[in-house]
């Protein structure tokens, strides 16, 4: 008896042990323990050893942390009719544990489910080119329709994110031909708009080269005719300094001098080989001069004053030197140059060259 009574207290020493170690419960910091007990919720249990009493309370831990829920790919046709597969992120956290348990079935699933149906609507209004241009438009309107109707399960959408966009094979195509298409429109615009700077560069060029050689050729011009006016100022010059010592040479001339002056001009006319002669003066008038001077006496001839001959020679000719004063030259040239042989005069004006043997040299 007493061995039976050992081995009964030992089962129910293991059958308290047993209880009281199903009634334990290890709550992690990131959790949360709803305790229920025959079907009531008794309450909340806080991170830590906790103990309940068991058999009858059940607890359902709760992960308070944020949680990363993703969203499968699907089929989603644009506005523009475009066929699109999408896929997407969505992080979530729970903040009520007693709804996220009791007003939902699974958070999760019905957190991507509801993110799948949104996901489609959001992508339906709008064109192919706004999804892949504008995907934080589509995150933040996707996060703000998931944690509104989120907000009654107790668990909040934190952030959304679209992970891809992929447009089917022939949306694809097109959408590369487009791009082809887009990029040599502006290669073409950019060798339009190069084509166009360089006629401008190359019209500028011209302009300025047409402006220099305009401004080149006006400076000749101004120079050509500076120089040709200064030539005709000098060629005038000249004629006048001529016809002034023409004028101051004939101003001692009589008329018997210019009639002969006319009759050589004349004569050198009828030189010529034309068969009209046109006579540019008074022809009468120069016939009766030459006949006046040729027929005369010499005692009908107007008289000339003394003097007047050595005068003309003088003034027109010069003054001729005489013996003594060449010899005076010589005199001085000798004196100049030592090594020059010296010249004696003889009678008569000659000059000998006393040095030579040969014949004597003369000088008249």
């Amino acid at each position: 008896m007493a061995l039976i009574e050992t081995l009964i207290s030992i089962i129910l020493i293991l059958v308290i042990i047993f209880i009281f170690a199903r009634g334990v419960v290890i709550v992690q910091p990131y959790q949360q323990g709803l305790q229920i007990r025959l079907g009531k919720y008794i309450g909340r249990l806080n991170p830590g050893f906790r103990w309940v009493v068991p058999l009858i309370t059940r607890v359902e831990k709760l992960d308070l942390r944020t949680q990363v829920v993703d969203v499968p790919s699907q089929e989603v046709i644009t506005k523009d009719n475009s066929p699109t597969n999408v896929d997407a992120i969505v992080f979530i956290r729970v903040m009520d544990p007693e709804k996220a348990f009791f007003e939902v079935g699974n958070y999760r699933t019905a957190t991507v489910a509801l993110a799948q149906t949104t996901l489609r609507g959001v992508i339906g209004d709008m064109e192919l080119d706004e999804v892949l241009y504008n995907r934080d438009v589509i995150n933040a309107r996707l996060r703000d329709m998931l944690d509104r109707e989120t907000d009654q399960w107790g668990v909040k959408v934190e952030r959304v994110e679209i992970k891809e966009v992929d447009p089917i094979g022939a949306v694809k195509q097109a959408m590369t031909e487009q791009t082809a298409a887009e990029r040599e429109r502006r290669a073409a615009i950019l060798r339009a708009d190069g084509e166009k700077r360089s006629a401008i560069l190359r019209a500028e060029g011209l302009r300025q080269s047409m402006i220099l050689e305009a401004e080149g050729e006006r400076q000749s011009k101004i120079l050509k005719a500076e120089g040709e006016r200064q030539s005709r100022i000098l060629e005038a010059q000249g004629q006048a300094q001529g016809l002034r010592i023409v004028a101051l040479g004939s101003r001692p001339l009589d008329r018997r001098a210019i009639t002969v002056l006319s009759l050589d001009a004349l004569k050198t006319m009828a030189n010529g080989q034309a068969t009209k002669i046109i006579f540019p003066f008074e022809f009468s008038s120069l016939i009766r001069q030459s006949a006046k001077f040729l027929g005369l006496a010499e005692d009908q001839l107007p008289p000339m004053e003394e003097g007047d001959s050595s005068r003309l020679d003088d003034e027109i000719l010069g003054a001729i030197p005489r013996l003594e004063d060449v010899r005076e030259i010589l005199a001085d040239v000798q004196r100049s140059v030592p090594d020059m042989p010296e010249i004696k005069g003889k009678e008569k004006g000659e000059l000998v060259e006393t040095d030579e043997p040969a014949g004597p040299k003369t000088l008249e």
